[in-house]
């Protein structure tokens, strides 16, 4: 049986940022580089402050017209941290190994620091989510060694 290409996927990049601006959200710049690197086309970019129910609405209002959304910021322990909770609740399906691989790879490189991550992905629709920490290095971490090789397998997965 011959296998498909991987699908070129449609991606929305959601940097979440009490703080950052398009000029300093260095995250969202790199994760836009790798997807473009990787040979998908970044369809929309937005940063929003960490509230659950604008990241709600902002989620399902993209989700439609992308395979997937990047998500970065917001997956910490402090109280402002509530990516988690709205981006799980957007979930159909989890891919629970997402956010287990990744706190795998962060704590080789970081140690025990790794349990506060609480990276997480599913599908929304037809759509992937992945919610990934706001550092550069995190977003790297995850870019690099579990979205951009998986991406366009999974986003054909949901086309089928």
């Amino acid at each position: 049986m011959a296998h498909s290409p991987p699908a070129r996927a449609r991606v929305h990049v959601l940097t979440v940022s009490d703080t950052r601006t398009v000029d300093t959200d260095e995250s969202g710049n790199l994760c836009i580089s790798l997807v473009e690197s990787a040979g998908h086309e970044l369809a929309g970019r937005a940063i929003l402050p960490d509230d659950p129910a604008r990241i709600g609405v902002h989620c399902r209002a993209v989700a439609p017209e992308v395979d997937a959304i990047l998500v970065n910021g917001g997956t910490g322990i402090a109280a402002r941290d509530t990516t988690y909770e709205a981006v799980a609740k957007l979930l159909e399906k989890r891919l629970d190994g997402f956010g287990e691989l990744f706190r795998m790879l962060s704590f080789a490189e970081v140690g025990s620091k790794a349990i506060a991550s609480r990276a997480i992905a599913g599908v929304c629709g037809k759509t992937l989510i992945f919610s990934m920490p706001g550092s550069t290095k995190a977003v790297r971490l995850a870019m690099e060694r579990l979205v951009c090789p998986e991406l366009g397998h999974l986003v054909g997965e949901l086309k089928k």
